[in-house]
């Protein structure tokens, strides 16, 4: 769904873990938070806090 990145905490080569909160999405008035889906690391943080997101566009990329 389209929304505004409210927040992301993720930060290129970060260590983050499956179930971390990575970022925060606001859409239809509520705030969705997003978790990596498994342990890795950030590769790269492809949004910038503020921005408005269109469907389905990666906010960060994370590689185990």
């Amino acid at each position: 769904m389209p929304g505004l990145l409210v927040d992301i905490s993720a930060q290129p080569r970060q260590k983050a873990q499956a179930g971390e909160r990575v970022a925060v999405i606001e859409a239809m008035k509520m705030e969705h938070v997003r978790f990596a889906s498994a342990d890795g690391v950030v590769a790269k943080v492809l949004a910038s806090k503020g921005e408005s997101l269109v469907v389905n566009q990666p906010s960060w990329s994370l590689f185990e």
